[in-house]
């Protein structure tokens, strides 16, 4: 639909294309807001009392219309990393944590996450959401010590801290 409205020889003709795509990405985005809603019910039914893990292969959802996520690297045995994920927690930003060193291990992450004191609800409202590094924090090549918080604008990664 894009390419059709960006050939569109009259302006009349290129508005039909917008509105077409808009209604069009709209009843898509309703579909997927309802399948979410499934496969939330779903997880508390077949997992209560189990945090689900992002994988790297599928990022949070994103929103244009808010602030770009922020993504929270931490590791194990790290009270810094704990009382960072905290501070974020209590100001109520929507936050990834990515734990450094996971081995792809869910239990691992929950683990972390309970000791962390990381509440379920954000997590299940995709507040907070919990997620294996996979090397990312290696190819950002960032320096120092975790914690590190990012967030990603105009394609890249800016530490915030």
């Amino acid at each position: 639909m894009t390419a059709l409205g960006v050939e569109a020889q009259t302006d009349q003709e290129r508005q039909r294309y917008a509105e077409l795509q808009v209604a069009l990405e709209a009843k898509r985005a309703e579909r997927e807001l309802a399948y979410q809603n499934a496969y939330t019910a779903a997880w508390a039914k077949l997992f209560p009392g189990l945090l689900p893990i992002q994988g790297m292969a599928s990022p949070p959802p994103a929103s244009s219309s808010v602030m770009p996520r922020q993504a929270l690297f931490v590791e194990d045995h790290c009270p810094e990393c704990t009382a960072e994920a905290q501070r974020l927690q209590s100001s109520d930003t929507a936050f990834d944590i990515y734990l450094v060193g996971s081995q792809g291990e869910d239990e691992h992450v929950r683990r972390w996450a309970r000791q962390a004191d990381i509440d379920p609800a954000k997590v299940q409202r995709q507040q907070i959401t919990l997620n294996h590094d996979r090397g990312r924090w290696f190819n950002l090549g960032a320096p120092g010590p975790l914690p590190a918080t990012f967030q990603q604008g105009n394609g890249q990664w800016q530490r915030l801290d």
